[in-house]
C-alpha cells in the first residue's frame, strides 16, 4: 500500500486562541514495501506526521493518500475504517493499552471489532503470538501476569493480528534495555521482510535509523529538512550536527579513525560489521603492498 503526503499542513486547535501550527508543507512519498525512518527533535512534527498515516488526524491543508483513499482538508472523510485496519500503529509503551482479562481476548479484540469472525481472530492470535516470539500457552493467561517485555510483545501481536499492510512504529523500544531494544527491532525487521510490510519508524535512535531503514526523513520545526538513503543522510555529519542531531556511533568511530590514520574509506559504513570488514580489507592490502 502506497502512502503519500502532499503539501500537508496541520494546526492544533485551529480557529481558537490556542491555535498552533504543527507541520507545514510536508510532502513525503512512502512506496509499498519501504522501510522509512522519520527522525528529528521532540516538537519537530514527527508524531503529527505519524497520526496522518492512518487518518487519526486529517490535514488542515494538503492531501494524504493512503492506498486508494484520498483524505483532503476541508472535506468530511468517511469510510476510514478500512484505512485504520490496514495501517497499524505501535505507540510508545503499547503495553499500557492492554485491558482484557486474557492475552487471547486482548489480541482478538481489534480483528473482531473490524468484522473478523471469532474463529479466524483466534487463529490470527496464535499466529501473531508466534511472530512476536511468544508461546501459545500464554493465550489464556492474564496479560498483567506477564513480564514487561512479554506484555509489549502481546500488544504488538494485537496490531499484527489486524494483518496490516503498513506498520507504523512510534519509538517502539522506549524504556527497554539495549538487548531488549535490539530483539524488538530485529523482530520488526524480520516481519517487514517476511510479510513485505511498509514500515515507518519514528525514532530518536540514529543507530536504528541507520541499521534498518531504506529511506530517512529528517523533520525540523514542522517541515521536512532532508530526505535520502541512510548513506546519503549520514555522509553529511556536520550538517546533522548543525541541526542539533547526532550521528550513529559507528559513523563517529569511522570519522575519528580516518582522521587519526589519514586513511579515507570509500563510503560511510552504517554497521560495525561492515566497517570492521572494510578496515580489515584495507589493512590487508596495505600489508601485502
Amino acid at each position: 500500500m502506497d502512502i503519500s503526503l502532499q503539501q500537508v499542513e496541520y494546526r492544533y486547535q485551529a480557529n481558537t486562541p490556542f491555535e498552533r501550527l504543527a507541520i507545514e508543507d510536508v510532502s513525503i512519498d512512502i512506496p509499498a514495501g519501504t522501510y522509512m525512518a522519520i527522525i528529528g527533535h521532540t516538537g519537530s512534527g514527527k508524531s503529527t506526521v505519524l497520526q496522518h498515516l492512518n487518518a487519526l488526524l486529517q490535514p488542515s491543508k494538503g492531501i494524504v493518500k493512503i492506498g486508494s483513499h484520498e483524505i483532503k482538508s476541508g472535506q468530511k472523510n468517511k469510510h476510514l475504517k478500512p484505512v485504520r485496519q490496514k495501517v497499524g500503529i505501535v505507540f510508545q509503551f503499547p503495553e499500557h493499552q492492554l485491558f482484557e482479562e486474557t492475552v487471547e481476548k486482548d489480541i482478538i479484540f481489534g480483528p473482531m471489532n473490524f468484522g473478523v469472525s471469532e474463529t479466524e481472530a483466534k487463529e490470527r492470535a496464535r499466529l501473531a503470538l508466534k511472530q512476536v516470539g511468544l508461546a501459545e500457552e500464554i493465550l489464556f493467561k492474564s496479560p498483567f501476569d506477564l513480564s514487561g517485555g512479554q506484555m509489549r510483545r502481546v500488544a504488538i501481536a494485537g496490531v499484527l493480528a489486524m494483518e496490516p499492510d503498513v506498520i507504523v512504529l512510534d519509538e517502539p523500544t522506549a524504556g527497554l534495555d539495549p538487548r531488549g531494544r535490539k530483539e524488538i527491532m530485529d523482530m520488526f525487521y524480520e516481519l517487514h521482510k517476511e510479510r513485505k510490510l511498509s514500515t515507518i519508524l519514528v525514532t530518536h535512535s540514529m543507530e536504528d535509523a541507520a541499521r534498518y531503514a531504506d529511506q530517512i526523513v529528517i523533520m525540523q520545526q514542522g517541515r521536512v529538512a532532508k530526505k535520502g538513503t541512510p548513506e546519503e543522510i549520514f555522509s553529511a555529519p556536520v550538517e546533522l550536527v548543525e541541526m542539533g542531531l547526532d550521528v550513529p556511533e559507528v559513523v563517529r568511530f569511522q570519522l575519528k579513525l580516518e582522521k587519526q590514520t589519514g586513511i579515507k574509506l570509500d563510503k560511510i559504513y552504517l554497521t560495525i560489521e561492515e566497517l570492521s570488514s572494510k578496515v580489515a580489507e584495507v589493512l590487508s592490502r596495505g600489508v601485502r603492498s
